[in-house]
């Protein structure tokens, strides 16, 4: 064992990728420090080893109607259920209003897969939202909505990807994404979508010049496999396209609620499935560890490989399904600095600034 560890610290010591079966067989036989030194090694490859970034975010849930049926989501109610909503501009106003309060400066959308709502109440929604507050950033859309959004307009992904950054939308993010398994997802999402329709739709956002980033679930009933699958998709996407997704989030599934069900996972595995990810994620610049699941306890995930996080104000999505928000920021820094990181507020990654030299 001592062998294959000291060949793998030293191929990516000297900046070298390790295999699918390398990454397998570390999950499976490495402790915890040497996970956390491998994870190092990669990090600093892109990033000073005491520093870490963060910014304040809104997600803001414009609807909770969706068609998908998502075994994992509390959050979805289908049409004609009595307590759907389907927020107005002013309603989302009132919302990015109380994230400016707390010093936010970020805006995600996430909504659900409505059957009513074609590419045009985007487009329109997302520019008046942006002639309201120039000065803050947008995460309009993730994939999975934008795929169905694509479907239900009957355009190409090519042409609807064109109308929203024609209209300005500048990043659709990697969301929806969960475990990128054909195999998962036909279990879980047999609505939704297959893996190679995400990337055909992730592939026209990225060339029509808007960024896109990559996610991930983990805790569902997902094995060893079906997760190594969605890593070696997703690098081998990043590889494709030029290196054009900015960042990588990985968070852990809220069981509460749920028709799935289940029990949530420790934050042990969390943070060695982080680590796992910034050694095998070697083209995407930026590891991001969830506040957002894992509260105060993610700053852990920055001595695991991770170099980002968001504080977030809102997301009903994930508290529906049993996660807490605190707006106790300072007792969520703390936890950062008195593990040793300097924490630096920061701004909007570029767009498609994803690429690292290696």
């Amino acid at each position: 064992m001592s062998e294959r560890v000291d060949a793998l610290r030293a191929a990516l010591q000297a900046g070298e990728r390790i295999q699918r079966d390398d990454a397998a067989w570390l999950w499976e036989h490495a402790d915890d420090d040497t996970l956390k030194e491998l994870a190092g090694v990669v990090r600093a490859r892109f990033h000073p080893p005491r520093a870490a970034t963060y910014l304040k975010m809104a997600i803001v849930n414009y609807t909770n109607v969706c068609v998908a049926r998502c075994d994992y989501c509390a959050f979805y109610r289908f049409p004609g259920a009595p307590d759907t909503y389907l927020l107005n501009l002013e309603q989302v106003c009132d919302k990015i209003d109380a994230m400016v309060q707390h010093g936010g400066t970020m805006v995600g959308f996430n909504g659900g897969f409505h059957p009513d709502l074609g590419l045009d109440h985007y487009t329109q929604l997302f520019s008046d939202v942006r002639g309201r507050y120039p000065l803050l950033s947008f995460y309009e859309m993730t994939v999975a909505e934008f795929m169905f959004v694509a479907k239900r307009s009957k355009m190409s992904y090519a042409d609807a990807a064109k109308a929203f950054a024609d209209c300005g939308t500048q990043w659709i993010t990697g969301g929806g994404a969960e475990v990128l398994d054909d195999a998962f997802r036909l279990r879980h999402s047999p609505g939704k979508y297959k893996v190679e329709d995400f990337y055909d739709a992730q592939q026209a956002i990225v060339e029509a010049g808007m960024g896109s980033t990559g996610t991930m679930v983990i805790g569902f009933d997902e094995t060893l496999d079906e997760r190594m699958n969605h890593l070696d998709r997703l690098r081998s996407f990043q590889d494709d396209c030029g290196g054009r997704l900015t960042s990588f989030l990985c968070w852990t599934y809220k069981p509460y609620n749920t028709e799935a069900g289940g029990e949530e996972i420790g934050l042990r595995e969390y943070l060695r499935w982080l680590a796992l990810c910034r050694i095998y994620l070697d083209n995407i610049i930026h590891l991001r560890t969830s506040v957002l699941t894992r509260n105060a306890d993610a700053l852990q995930g920055l001595s695991w490989g991770a170099n980002d996080f968001d504080l977030p104000t809102e997301d009903e999505v994930t508290q529906k399904a049993g996660a807490t928000i605190s707006h106790a920021f300072d007792e969520v820094l703390a936890a950062g600095r008195n593990a040793g990181f300097e924490l630096i507020y920061r701004q909007p990654f570029p767009v498609g600034a994803g690429q690292p030299t290696l």
